[in-house]
């Protein structure tokens, strides 16, 4: 099974694949946003430049699409090296990543996506390659098992997660520079926007640029999509130039809020207050009353509502703010709960509370 994979844009490959290569800064001068890690990553870069020496470790976290992978692809092109794509899921064995760090140039940057999610025998194998560059490889099993030592050149790893806490603590040990990706605000998303306009030769307003920033939800990847969905009705609906008059109408069609909740996240909030009185309620039921996995609401909308102040995670199950009843238009009850009973809107216990 083919666990890797050079980093690169396929010709024959989907459009949307490659014009999302397309719009990836390719330089750290380049990239908006993230001001302190952006500092503290060229300082690494070009002191390990400046030595002739390997950098460290690179450890990024943070939620999808706040330029985890991109910052990846510059941290190769600031070295001058090739960068190796694969991720902890594809790594099912310790042999799948021996294989990959045997194949690896001295100076390479091999980059792991999700790597919380990697096989733990394949993450104790990692320990030593990080530290010591060198695996040991077991040929045999049982008592006339022989590990058998095996140098690998010195690479630079790049660990990408959205789960930080699930991260084991010898594996971040291991990292010599560990950063966390913020949200993005208004002001640089509108960066992003123009910037992809221009590459995309999308003619765009300031004030249409600011509307799609708008519903972005903080992130750069859904600001990219969104200017794809809003250029493609300027193109059929329109003269082809985004405005922001048209950016809300092609959003709105879309089914994209002027706060950024999409049809789930409108949908979770509906089925709270309107089924539940505004909870509490377990996590299951939500789930089921909008006909969805738990682990989808959990991880797709929720995350974004309890960020924009509309839902609470209490220890009884999800409450919805005064908040949310206003951006639904709806009057809350008396008797609707207006925050969490016990604790703080940062609880996380209570996943399954009392199922009503």
């Amino acid at each position: 099974m083919d666990t890797n994979r050079l980093v690169g844009p396929d010709p024959e490959g989907p459009d949307e694949e490659v014009v999302e290569a397309a719009l990836r800064p390719k330089r750290l001068d380049d990239f908006v946003g993230q001001e302190r890690v952006r500092e503290q990553l060229g300082l690494v870069l070009h002191s390990a430049l400046r030595r002739g020496r390997t950098p460290d470790h690179v450890l990024l976290s943070g939620g999808p699409g706040l330029g985890k992978t991109t910052l990846a692809m510059i941290i190769a092109a600031e070295l001058g090296q090739p960068l190796r794509v694969s991720s902890g899921p594809a790594i099912e064995r310790a042999g799948d990543l021996a294989a990959i760090l045997s194949t690896l140039a001295e100076g390479e940057v091999l980059f792991l996506d999700e790597i919380h999610r990697m096989a733990r025998p394949a993450e104790e194998m990692l320990y030593m390659a990080m530290e010591d560059f060198r695996v040991d490889v077991v040929v045999g099993k049982g008592p006339g098992a022989t590990a058998i030592p095996l140098d690998i050149a010195p690479f630079t790893l790049v660990g990408a997660t959205t789960r930080a806490g699930m991260l084991p603590g010898p594996l971040r040990d291991r990292f010599g520079f560990v950063a966390h990706m913020d949200f993005y605000g208004a002001a640089e998303l509108e960066v992003i926007v123009r910037r992809s306009a221009r590459l995309l030769e999308v003619e765009i307003t300031d004030d249409g640029a600011a509307e799609v920033a708008g519903r972005s939800r903080g992130t750069p990847r859904i600001a990219n999509r969104l200017l794809r969905r809003v250029r493609d009705y300027a193109e059929v609906r329109a003269d082809g130039v985004v405005t922001e008059e048209l950016a809300r109408s092609a959003l709105d069609l879309y089914e994209v809020d002027e706060r950024g909740l999409d049809r789930l996240d409108r949908a979770v909030l509906a089925a709270l207050l309107g089924k539940f009185g505004g909870g509490p309620v377990g996590l299951s039921t939500l789930a089921v009353s909008v006909g969805e996995e738990p682990e989808t609401v959990e991880v797709v909308a929720e995350p974004f509502l309890v960020r924009q102040g509309l839902l609470a995670r209490t220890p009884r199950g999800r409450v919805a703010t005064p908040a949310a009843w206003a951006h639904l238009g709806l009057t809350p009850p008396p008797a609707a709960p207006f925050g969490p009973p016990a604790g703080t809107l940062f609880d996380t216990d209570g996943d399954e509370g009392p199922e009503p």
